[in-house]
């Protein structure tokens, strides 16, 4: 991945992680809000119908009283307190609430049992459980009628006379009208559920979409403990409303009622919609901004940076010659030019190196070619001298120290041709011409020749071959990578004069095929394997030093790479490294036929 699409990258992160963080905490912040003003919305209107309870509780109960002190009610408490009979006012409780507009009155005796029943006439004689003292306030209850029970704002008022009292229970049904009268505020909802003694439900207020989440609500709260939960208003998928239920007790504590208010979520839904859609919008521009950004900062630091990455390539590569522009802004340009001047310094340093190189080589040459001339040029002379010295005895003699010292002067003469040839040799290394070889049968042709040789060695030498099938053909010249091959094998028949196991081992490494010959000999010292592929160096008592200086050469040829691995007494690994394609080899020119 590029510098310019990192940045871009980074950018596109900071802005949506931002923009998400931010929509996170508002929406957060939003729903906290809106919750409260829930909680305080929901107060407030459970309080307006507590409040309006209360009213309808009171109104009931003066109009009880009003009517307890009316004179036809002070004579019908007389008759009862004295012994009248009850029976003649049987009908008297629906009269009166009838004129007072009670939904609901029942006239008492002090002992509980029912005179007359507005709402029941057929409870007359029935006893009622009354308060020991009477009830001063209204509270709610669930009335019995005869299709089933109905739920009232009931009061009780005593009537007293000198002799006793009696009492009227009455009240106003708590119905559909009561609900309709609150003034309720925007996205308020009010609901009252009432159970009925026929196993029906009943609930007062608006109609949902799901009246049964009401209704599972409700009845939850009939334990007695307030509940919350969602009610769906409208099938519209945001259109709901956060809903508390409250039990209503009446006087013996038991839940008469459950009172359901419900604000509305979906202005909150709404407003999270669109903390969404401008997060979304804010991102996308961030996106866009990001882009701008991070293209303005790739013209301005990237592409210098770039530039630069890719003249390192093309120096990687050998070509020394390349010059950077130096770019506007005051770190960029130091840079550029302190990489030109880098440049020239490494060609002037380059060519120094190489003028050093060329005199050590020429130096080194001279003194291999002088010690390896040195030697047969030595009997030369002495023979040469000896002529000199036969040519004074007597003609019989002379003629066999003349025949002896030809033959010593034939023979060096022949040590030196074979001393030039080599040097010849080394330096007319011809050009690979490459063709498409498999390594791994060139590898077994080599182990097939010097098998015999194993076999033959005074000290038993095991040859395992190890060969990666999945090893495609690849260019090679094959009679020079041959040579190669040859050559270090018998270095490592050279180096296990004990015996030993070599292996050949070859590896498919992705782009590079790759060869291994290890033995398990004697090993190299750290400056042996510094010097071993230095041409005319060698550890060998009558080599020339040019066997692993002509394999680095062809391996060099080939656009390969050869290492080696050694301890000394664990044995010695040359690793070649080889490019499986010809265009990689960088000598498509040398792949003719």
């Amino acid at each position: 991945m590029s510098l310019r699409q990192r940045l871009l990258l980074l950018f596109a992160l900071v802005v949506v992680i931002a923009v998400v963080l931010v929509a996170w905490t508002v929406s957060l912040r939003t729903r906290a809000a809106f919750e409260t003003m829930d909680q305080e919305r929901t107060a407030a209107l459970t309080a307006q119908i507590r409040a309006e309870f209360q009213r309808e509780g009171d109104d009931v109960g003066q109009t009880l009283s009003r009517m307890a002190v009316r004179d036809s009610v002070q004579q019908l408490a007389f008759s009862l307190t004295h012994g009248g009979d009850a029976s003649q006012y049987l009908q008297e409780a629906s009269s009166l609430a009838q004129e007072y507009q009670l939904n609901f009155l029942e006239i008492v005796q002090a002992d509980g049992t029912i005179v007359s029943s507005a709402q029941w006439p057929a409870r007359f004689g029935y006893k009622l459980a009354l308060p020991p003292t009477g009830q001063p306030e209204a509270f709610l209850k669930n009335e019995e009628i005869p299709d089933g029970s109905a739920l009232g704002m009931i009061a009780i008022r005593p009537v007293h006379t000198s002799d006793g009292s009696i009492y009227l229970v009455g009240g106003k049904k708590v119905d559909r009208s009561l609900i309709e009268s609150l003034s309720l505020p925007p996205g308020m909802y009010v609901w009252l559920y009432s159970p009925t003694t026929t196993g029906t439900n009943d609930i007062i207020g608006q109609s949902v979409a799901e009246p049964n989440t009401i209704l599972d609500l409700a009845k939850a709260a009939q334990g007695g403990q307030e509940k919350s939960g969602f009610v769906q208003i409208t099938k519209a998928p945001n259109d709901r409303a956060t809903t508390q239920a409250i039990p209503l007790k009446d006087d013996a504590g038991n839940v008469a009622a459950v009172l359901l208010v419900g604000a509305s979520r979906k202005p909150l839904l709404e407003l999270q919609q669109h903390i969404k859609a401008m997060a979304l919008t804010v991102a996308g521009i961030g996106m866009l901004l990001a882009i701008g950004v991070s293209l303005w900062i790739a013209g301005r630091f990237t592409r210098p940076i770039e530039q630069l990455a890719a003249a390192s390539r093309e120096i990687a590569d050998g070509n020394w010659d390349v010059q950077v522009e130096p770019g506007r802004g005051t770190e960029l340009q130091q840079l550029a030019e302190s990489f030109n001047t880098m440049t020239h310094q490494l060609i002037e340093q380059r060519e120094r190196l190489v003028q050093t190189e060329r005199v050590a080589a020429w130096r080194e040459l001279a003194r291999r070619l002088a010690h390896e001339l040195k030697n047969p040029l030595f009997p030369l002379q002495i023979t040469v001298e000896n002529l000199i010295r036969a040519r004074e005895v007597a003609p019989g003699e002379f003629d066999e120290i003349f025949k002896e010292s030809t033959s010593t002067l034939l023979a060096e003469i022949s040590n030196l041709k074979t001393i030039i040839g080599r040097f010849s040799d080394f330096s007319k290394m011809p050009k690979p011409q490459l063709q498409n070889v498999s390594l791994n049968e060139l590898v077994r042709n080599v182990a097939t020749l010097h098998r015999p040789q194993l076999k033959e060695a005074s000290k038993s030498i095991t040859l395992n071959v190890d060969l990666d099938e999945s090893l495609t053909e690849i260019p090679l010249d094959s009679d020079l990578f041959h040579r190669v091959v040859s050559n270090l094998v018998l270095n490592a028949i050279d180096a296990m004069p004990e015996g030993g196991t070599l292996t050949l081992r070859t590896r498919d490494t992705g782009d590079r095929a790759r060869l291994e010959i290890s033995d398990t000999g004697t090993g190299l010292t750290p400056e042996e394997r510094d010097r071993i592929f230095t041409p005319y160096y060698t550890t060998k008592q009558h080599g020339t030093g040019l066997g692993l200086a002509v394999v680095q050469s062809v391996v060099s040829d080939h656009h390969g790479t050869i290492t080696v691995n050694s301890e000394t007494g664990r044995g010695t690994t040359f690793i070649i490294d080889l490019p499986k394609r010809a265009e990689d080899s960088g000598a498509r020119s040398g792949a003719t036929a």
